[in-house]
């Protein structure tokens, strides 16, 4: 898949390239984000050049990861967020925050822009988000973009090599007012 720009009210989410692996770098320095994502830790230069320089281009092309740096108008990078093929129709979302741009609701609304892009142009009818329990901070973001929290996975999360619980929700075409491309039949209810 060809990558895309997506643009909202105050943010353009757009793929991320060498140009930069300097603001990612800095970025992954804030033991926040090393502490609830899986990137490597220590977050070294090489690793910051490996994912604008490869793993991003690579996941478009394949069509497997679609990966936005979430960017100010003038050009901050505020956020990142990908969204990882699981199978078919199914993604996983994953973001994290610039520590000085968090507070301002910038990744809620480049997920709902990104999750609305995967609902209407990739063919994408459930997108699941899933967190270490206790990251209180990624749940806000998957609640207030309208994400149901469906429940609590035991040894479901791998970070840094040690099996963790995690929270799991989903948000479904429906949730935002968009029609499915595969038909959905609800569980009736008891």
């Amino acid at each position: 898949m060809d990558p895309v720009t997506l643009t909202t009210d105050r943010l353009v989410l757009r793929p991320v390239g060498p140009q930069d692996t300097g603001a990612v770098y800095a970025a992954c320095q804030d033991p926040d984000v090393q502490r609830w994502t899986t990137i490597p830790s220590p977050y070294l230069r090489e690793h910051a050049r490996g994912f604008t320089e490869q793993l991003v281009p690579d996941g478009w092309a394949s069509g497997s990861l679609f990966t936005f740096g979430v960017f100010l108008p003038a050009g901050d990078l505020t956020a990142m967020l990908g969204l990882t093929l699981r199978a078919p129709g199914v993604a996983e979302i994953g973001y994290w925050a610039v520590r000085e741009h968090r507070g301002n609701g910038y990744v809620t609304e480049a997920a709902l822009a990104a999750c609305r892009w995967a609902f209407t142009q990739a063919s994408i009818d459930r997108v699941e988000w899933r967190a270490e329990l206790g990251n209180r901070a990624s749940r806000a973001v998957a609640e207030r973009a309208g994400f149901t929290v469906e429940g609590t996975l035991r040894c479901a999360l791998d970070n840094k090599g040690v099996r963790r619980d995690c929270w799991v929700g989903s948000l479904l075409p429906s949730d935002l007012g968009l029609p499915s491309t595969a038909p959905y039949l609800p569980a009736p209810e008891r």
